[in-house]
């Protein structure tokens, strides 16, 4: 059987009617070498001198890895002067970053976290780079773009996606017709097709939390923590098991891969924010690859795509996964606002 790369996919769904524009398809194509170039950085670690912590910090207040900032670079110069942007955002800048004069403009905003999970570079855990596609509003020309044009719900994404870089690098995709991935072949340099149609198991026996952060929860999470702790004996009748990576882009691969339900709630540690997750970077693009996947996104109240974003690095709780397991935790969330 011939092996399909990305951009026999990409053309394919192009010619196939589903209204996909060829600018798309070759910022996709963009942000995957990015994404290869990132993963040729990552796998040298510290043979490139590329380990350890810069002595600046981000907008979020964190401090920067090395790699945090070569891949906000690589990201930034890929894809300034193909002609297929207006602007792009980061979790590492504090506002938007124009595309140069000496360049065209185009009609899509690019939003991405470099560095997924950079906490765990040092240790040679699978970190990655998730992404998101957004097309300009109407009216607006590209020299007239601010902020407020990638205040857009998750809802109006044209494409979003993550590579992890792991055992293998692993790019997952979607344009809104499901989700596919796409393996590394590091002989060729080639992208390959190698998972289609992949669907979350709407049940699932594994949860992924960071258990250290109980005494802060809000009640309906400790309620449906407490419930699968209890295990067979249990009000679930049956025994689960708990994964937790700290790198938001593994653990989601993971339950994408096999099904699960990922959390990172609200909780009373700074009560004044609603999480620690960031809307545009992290949890619209996940969540549109896990609802295109069959699963469900919430922040414990409502369907995270709805959001109305207010600010360009505005947080979020985030439930997500398997569909039946995201509902239980927002009825719970529900039931106790009556």
């Amino acid at each position: 059987m011939k092996r399909k790369t990305l951009t026999q996919y990409l053309v394919e769904q192009q010619r196939s009617g589903q209204s996909m524009k060829p600018e798309l398809r070759l910022l996709i194509e963009t942000v995957a070498r990015a994404c290869k170039t990132i993963s040729h950085a990552v796998s040298k670690g510290a043979l490139g001198g590329l380990l350890g912590a810069l002595e600046t910090e981000n907008v979020q207040g964190e401090v920067q890895k090395k790699l945090d900032v070569i891949s906000n670079e690589v990201l930034l110069e890929a894809n300034e002067w193909g002609g297929h942007l207006a602007a792009m955002a980061s979790e590492e800048m504090e506002t938007i970053h124009l595309i140069p004069n000496r360049y065209p403009k185009g009609e899509f905003l690019l939003l991405f976290d470099p560095l997924d999970g950079s906490s765990n570079i040092d240790v040679n855990v699978s970190i990655g780079t998730i992404f998101s596609v957004l097309q300009m509003p109407n009216g607006v020309e590209g020299a007239d773009v601010t902020e407020n044009e990638f205040l857009q719900p998750g809802r109006a994404q044209v494409a979003a996606g993550y590579a992890v870089y792991g055992p293998q690098t692993v790019l997952m995709l979607t344009i809104g017709q499901g989700v596919v991935g796409f393996t590394l072949d590091r002989e060729t340099g080639s992208w390959i097709l190698t998972a289609e149609d992949i669907t979350i198991p709407a049940d699932t026996k594994e949860f992924s939390i960071n258990m250290s952060n109980m005494r802060h929860w809000a009640p309906p999470v400790r309620r449906y923590i407490d419930e699968c702790l209890a295990g067979k004996t249990g009000p679930r009748g049956k025994d689960f098991n708990m994964r937790w990576i700290a790198s938001m882009v593994a653990d989601v691969h993971r339950l994408i891969t096999r099904g699960g339900i990922f959390m990172y709630p609200w909780d009373s540690r700074e009560p004044n924010k609603p999480g620690k997750l960031r809307l545009m970077y992290e949890a619209n693009p996940m969540s549109m690859l896990i609802e295109q996947a069959g699963g469900a996104a919430t922040d414990g109240n409502q369907r995270i795509l709805d959001i109305q974003p207010t600010t360009l690095h505005q947080r979020v709780g985030v439930v997500l996964g398997s569909k039946n397991e995201v509902e239980r935790v927002t009825q719970y969330h529900q039931e106790a606002q009556t």
